[in-house]
């Protein structure tokens, strides 16, 4: 049996090495038209910012190591320009001579993964100009950097490498303009998540454009000027565009291969294309959304190494299947951790599901242990059934951890209120006795019992034109060093002694720095015959929040000295 793959990275090299731990008698061709078939994607930015000083430790497998240890024929500067399927041929083109010659195969696997989306008003000619993909993406990037000391850079997209890019530039000392079309960071967050990333980037001096459209990049002889929808002049010395990817599935389409959305390749949870002897992994395919069962795009390399491991499975005559995709990820943000999976509310009211979430800022470990910071976290959940949708986290640290948790629950099926009762690792350098995940199932638990009545800050406006008690129980000294305007203040400790302050007939909406005081207000007040309401979040979730600047826009005016 031959093997042909096209396209090495995440999906194609696990795909290759699956194939010969399977079958030692197979004959593997990987071909790939860039310098590198293994490497760390992920890492790009961080070489570009010094983090990873070793160009060489981006480097995950040479083609000189996968002969030695597997076996496998790997070509770099190998580009396939054609599919031949009757034939059972692909046409590669050799970078280095020219030579086109055709490659027959008995099984075909397609990890062509994703391309850099390029408006059609920019160019990629100019030296001053990059994309961030490929490793010789990175080391030119970081050759300019290094090289030319730039000054200003402005980075296109909010995205993972966006965001990533923009850190790295500004830890290198580059003066860094972030612009994204979309009015928040991150997708997989709703706006008040991306709130906490938005003040942490411009806490570190990244300008943030939001709402801003690219138009064009000109180019004259004091660099580069990048014009905005609205008509505004960025100055840069360089632009990195991380506007997002779409499939690479040119070859897919041209060989008549069923497509799926977005100009994907359709393939089934055994990876198998239209063609029964066509196999594709990665960026490239559309995949089974694991919480609506809908189809969707996930360009992450997680699902693309299984992937590739279960056409390798199946090609091999196991019964391998893909499972779906929940698109959990994790980033950081300068000393913020940032990580989501499933859906989040924005989604989960696209989708039309009747949902809930719960806002909570637990610490990351023990209280009474130095150091412990909060956690910020949104877990959404189906009404009535209690189903887990999604779940966010914004955190310094341990964000990463809960998030695994949480996916982990989510894809077993358990609901929100099984939560509480998972038995997770406690010591006080690490969690509490009652881990963030569990206070999450403590909470979603009270609201589905109707222990806990629900209000968010946006109905604020409403609320005071309905005539509802507005009050915040926190501390004197909090209450003094900011609140809410027309709230009542009466701290938790002395609320039992003077309901007699608060109209009976009006209900009460409280709040306190997290969330967890205003719940003990609430149940105390309930008991006492009022209809109370729990503010989600706390005044801290509030405040990062009711921060959360407009778009901001450049200093200088345009046309100003460059």
């Amino acid at each position: 049996m031959k093997v042909v793959i096209i396209g090495g990275v995440a999906g194609g090299a696990s795909a290759a090495a699956r194939l010969r731990r399977l079958d030692e008698s197979a004959e593997i061709v990987m071909l790939e038209r860039t310098g590198y078939v293994s490497y760390a994607n992920c890492g790009l930015p961080y070489y570009v910012g010094g983090v990873i000083a070793d160009r060489a430790e981006l480097t995950l497998q040479t083609p000189e190591r996968f002969r030695e240890r597997f076996n496998i024929d790997v070509r770099v500067g190998s580009e396939v320009t054609a599919i031949n399927r009757e034939a059972k041929t692909v046409s590669v083109r050799e970078a280095e001579t020219g030579r086109i010659y055709e490659e027959p195969y008995d099984k075909l696997i397609l990890a062509p993964g994703a391309a850099p989306v390029v408006p059609a008003a920019v160019s990629l000619d100019s030296p001053r100009v990059f994309t961030l993909r490929t490793v010789e993406d990175a080391l030119a990037l970081r050759a300019f950097v290094t090289e030319k000391t730039p000054r200003r850079a402005v980075v296109v997209g909010g995205g993972f490498i966006g965001i990533e890019a923009a850190e790295n530039l500004v830890e290198m000392g580059v003066e860094t303009t972030l612009v994204q079309r979309p009015a928040q960071l991150l997708k997989p967050l709703d706006a008040d998540m991306a709130a906490f990333v938005h003040a942490e980037m411009r806490a570190h001096g990244v300008r943030l454009v939001l709402g801003g459209s690219l138009e064009a990049v000109d180019e004259d002889a004091c660099g580069l000027v990048v014009r905005l929808g609205d008509g505004e002049a960025l100055p840069a010395d360089l632009v990195v565009l991380a506007i997002g990817v779409a499939p690479e599935a040119h070859l897919a389409a041209e060989a008549g291969l069923a497509l799926g959305q977005r100009g994907s390749i359709a393939a089934d949870a055994s990876m198998r294309t239209s063609d029964p002897d066509i196999f594709a992994v990665g960026d490239a395919v559309e995949v089974t959304h694991g919480v609506t069962g809908k189809k969707a795009l996930v360009a992450l390399a997680g699902p693309a190494n299984k992937q590739g491991r279960i056409a390798a499975d199946v090609i091999c005559g196991l019964n391998s299947r893909y499972g779906g995709s929940w698109g959990s990820s994790v980033i950081k943000v300068f000393d913020l951790t940032v990580a989501s999976t499933g859906l989040n509310e924005a989604a989960a009211r696209a989708q039309g599901y009747d949902y809930d979430a719960v806002i909570l800022s637990p610490g990351s470990h023990a209280g009474y242990y130095p150091g412990a910071r909060p956690l910020t976290m949104k877990v959404v959940f189906e009404k009535g059934t209690l189903r887990l949708l999604g779940a966010q986290i914004v955190g310094a640290e341990g964000a990463d951890k809960r998030i695994d948790v949480l996916a982990c629950a989510m894809q077993l099926g358990a609901d929100g209120v099984r939560l509480k009762d998972l038995d997770l690792a406690y010591a006080p350098p690490y969690s509490s006795a009652k881990d963030p995940v569990n206070m999450a199932g403590f909470m979603i638990e009270n609201v589905a019992a109707g222990l806990m009545k629900q209000a968010g800050y946006d109905e604020i406006p409403a609320l005071r034109s309905a005539g509802a008690t507005l009050l915040d129980v926190r501390t004197g000294a909090e209450w003094d060093r900011g609140h809410i305007d027309g709230f009542a203040h009466i701290p938790l400790d002395e609320l039992r002694d003077r309901l007699g302050e608060l109209p009976a007939s009006a209900p009460v909406y409280v709040t306190c720095q997290s969330g967890l005081r205003s719940y003990v207000a609430c149940r105390m007040l309930a008991q006492h015959g009022f209809d109370a309401y729990n503010f989600r979040g706390g005044y801290g979730f509030y405040r990062v929040v009711a921060a959360d600047e407009e778009p901001v826009r450049c200093a200088r005016p345009c046309g100003a000295e460059r």
